[in-house]
């Protein structure tokens, strides 16, 4: 109010009133730069006294290896149950959370731990190749049993099938695979009357599913061991 007045009272005279009025502008300009001058190092200040308090804190491993540690563990337990479900990341989570943990304590007393996650990641694979393989061969099935039940489940993961409208995954994953493994393997058990080549379907995708679940829980049990000797050598941190 008081610089409005200040600009009325310049204005009223012509024309020393105007070069007042850009006299008062600029005064009043260059406090207010002043002023938000002032706080801006007042606030420079304060954040660089806390900083140099909250950043000796946050380097000292006394207070991040724990938490970096159980929210490891809880990525772990992700992997644990990922393992079990198919088409979600299981083994390879718990790898990397070892891995991650090996790198923020440069590994001391890790080699174990790290040794049984890489074996369990390479078992992981193999069980996933040779459950569903395994399965399906020991009932005949044909490649086109086996690339139905493959494509199956992706469209059961995603919903995609008519008969699973709500597109729920992991009723999606087992009804998926059963149903495709059954029409690829029909379709190619083409000398087969209708009865048995349906029998001989159903068994394909049955058992591709068995050995799926199968070498899932095998996976699941890896897992777990990992999880398990990691705890044990990386505690106390």
């Amino acid at each position: 109010m008081a610089i409005v007045l200040q600009l009325a009272q310049a204005s009223s005279t012509e024309p020393q009133g105007w070069q007042s009025i850009v006299q008062l502008i600029s005064h009043w300009v260059a406090q207010f730069m002043a002023a938000i001058n002032t706080y801006t190092n007042q606030v420079g200040t304060a954040l660089g006294s806390l900083s140099a308090q909250v950043t000796p804190a946050l380097e000292s491993p006394a207070l991040w290896h724990p938490l970096l540690f159980w929210i490891l563990v809880l990525v772990m337990v992700l992997g644990v149950i990922g393992s079990m479900v198919p088409a979600l990341p299981g083994i390879t989570l718990v790898l990397g959370a070892v891995l991650v943990w090996g790198f923020a304590v440069g590994f001391a007393g890790l080699k174990l731990a790290l040794g049984v996650a890489i074996a369990a990641w390479i078992l992981g694979f193999v069980i996933d190749y040779l459950a569903g393989i395994l399965g399906a061969q020991r009932v005949g099935a044909s490649k086109w049993g086996q690339i139905g039940a493959i494509i199956g489940m992706v469209l059961g993961l995603f919903g995609l099938l008519p008969l699973l409208p709500t597109g729920i995954p992991l009723l999606g994953l087992l009804v998926g695979t059963v149903v495709g493994a059954f029409i690829g393997e029909f379709l190619h058990r083409r000398e087969l009357a209708l009865w048995p080549r349906a029998q001989q379907s159903a068994k394909v995708g049955l058992a591709i599913v068995v050995g799926t679940l199968v070498g899932n829980l095998l996976q699941g049990l890896l897992a777990l061991i990992t999880l398990i000797v990691f705890m044990v050598t990386a505690w106390p941190y």
